[in-house]
């Protein structure tokens, strides 16, 4: 059975298709469908404003699709800047990946100590067929640096800025051993909540 990953974000779409198509999934993107449309993603939060994708695009797709969002909270830092789901947007302005990068190293001069500052990322599932919509959430804890790694990961410039424990080491910089004894670790139970709804939704 087909799926559609509903991003246009290359960092999602690098890791999380190239790890569904690892175990198993037929996963098509957006790009293969030749398909964009310009989503206003007005929910609360990550898991909102993934169903409000998952079910655009299923309308346009007729392919069962999976979404994620994420969602940043950053420790000491005032409610009425903190990110939540515009990680990317700030004061009405979209930021490139540069704009993002000295902004946030910003936050981190400001509110962190000794040039960190924690925070996590709340990450939001959807996948939605003809007749379900189903969810999951899940934090990933993070600790940003004032510090910039030269390896910017395009679609995801915050790698750039993050410490990845045990390695001490930017998550951009992560090879793909570290990033397996981290990284995938970490989402484990993303990638599990997306093969048990795909096997439910295949066996209905």
């Amino acid at each position: 059975m087909k799926c559609l990953f509903a991003t246009t974000n290359k960092a999602k779409i690098r890791y999380y298709v190239t790890k569904l198509r690892e175990r198993g999934i037929e996963v098509i993107t957006l790009e293969d469908l030749n398909m964009a449309c310009d989503i206003d993603e007005t929910g609360k939060d990550p898991v909102e404003n993934a169903i409000i994708k998952a079910r655009a695009y299923y309308e346009l797709s007729g392919v069962p699709t999976i979404a994620l969002d994420d969602g940043l909270f950053l420790e000491g830092v005032p409610a009425h800047i903190q990110p939540g789901t515009h990680v990317r947007r700030v004061n009405g302005k979209r930021l490139n990946d540069k704009e993002m990068i000295d902004y946030y190293i910003g936050l981190v001069n400001q509110y962190g100590d000794n040039g960190a500052l924690k925070g996590y990322f709340l990450k939001g599932v959807a996948i939605v067929d003809q007749n379900h919509t189903y969810t999951f959430d899940y934090k990933a804890k993070r600790c940003f640096t004032n510090k910039q790694s030269q390896v910017i990961d395009e679609g995801y410039p915050l790698a750039s800025i993050q410490i990845i424990s045990p390695f001490n080491k930017f998550k951009s910089e992560l090879i793909v051993e570290e990033e397996k004894r981290t990284i995938d670790i970490e989402q484990k139970d993303i990638f599990e909540f997306i093969l048990k709804t795909i096997s439910t939704i295949e066996q209905a």
